[in-house]
């Protein structure tokens, strides 16, 4: 799909990568962008241009029936971007207790899950597409981030079984993997780190160029998939190392 023209809306779109996603919307000509996130006030900056294009939405897409209010407001989707993101940066074991790692499944799966479910009648009528921003550490697994790298697994495994289901009905499903990103939540991570923009970037093109698979996005993720694809149980060895601080 062109995203010129298009109608998208970008979870998580106040900062960030989604914010960046917002921008390059823009600047490809898109014709309305719904940007989405649980506190409309955190999008003053963003909207301080003026561009009637943006639509500011609240949205938190772990309640149903703000998925469902959204679903029904934004019926001109074409594109669903799935971005908003949760992650704790904690062990399995060394957290103090599981209520992160429950809310790193909800943000990060189920919230992908019942939006994709929300808009997928909307995206079949105008033979859209679903983009969800996956991880790196779909692939493998960062003990320094068990439950969050477990949330992103499911993630790309949700992502798969989208793609089958809904490619009868003519919709598009990317994929992102990317490593650590100059974010708020990247910088939690070592550097380097990419920029959203090349992320986005990758993404967006991924759209434009029919491409209905994962999206390895920036050089140094694709690096690091090079060494994955080369030796897996190597590179988890390698992840395994940077285990929780502790004390």
């Amino acid at each position: 799909m062109q995203i010129a023209h298009s109608i998208a809306l970008v979870t998580g779109a106040n900062r960030g990568i989604g914010r960046t996603f917002a921008e390059e919307l823009l600047k490809r000509g898109a014709a309305k962008v719904y940007v989405a996130v649980r506190d409309t006030a955190s999008l003053a900056d963003l909207l301080k241009t003026g561009d009637r294009r943006l639509v500011p939405l609240p949205l938190d897409v772990t309640d149903p029936d703000q998925v469902a209010a959204a679903a029904s407001v934004a019926a001109d989707v074409t594109l669903l971007i799935n971005n908003a993101g949760y992650a704790a940066f904690d062990g399995a074991i060394s957290a103090p207790d599981m209520q992160d790692a429950r809310l790193e499944m909800e943000v990060n799966y189920f919230g992908p899950l019942a939006l994709t479910r929300a808009f997928a009648p909307v995206l079949a009528a105008s033979g859209g597409a679903v983009l969800n921003m996956l991880s790196m550490l779909s692939l493998v697994s960062l003990p320094m981030a068990a439950t969050y790298s477990a949330s992103k697994a499911a993630g790309l495994s949700l992502t798969r079984s989208l793609r089958a289901e809904l490619g009868g009905q003519g919709t598009q499903v990317v994929g992102v993997l990317a490593v650590q990103t100059e974010t708020a939540m990247g910088a939690k991570l070592p550097e380097p780190r990419l920029s959203p923009l090349e992320v986005v970037t990758d993404a967006l093109n991924a759209i434009e160029a029919g491409i209905n698979d994962e999206v390895i996005a920036g050089a140094q993720s694709r690096n690091i998939h090079q060494a994955f694809t080369a030796d897996p149980q190597k590179l988890q060895a390698l992840m395994s190392t940077r285990l929780p601080q502790r004390g």
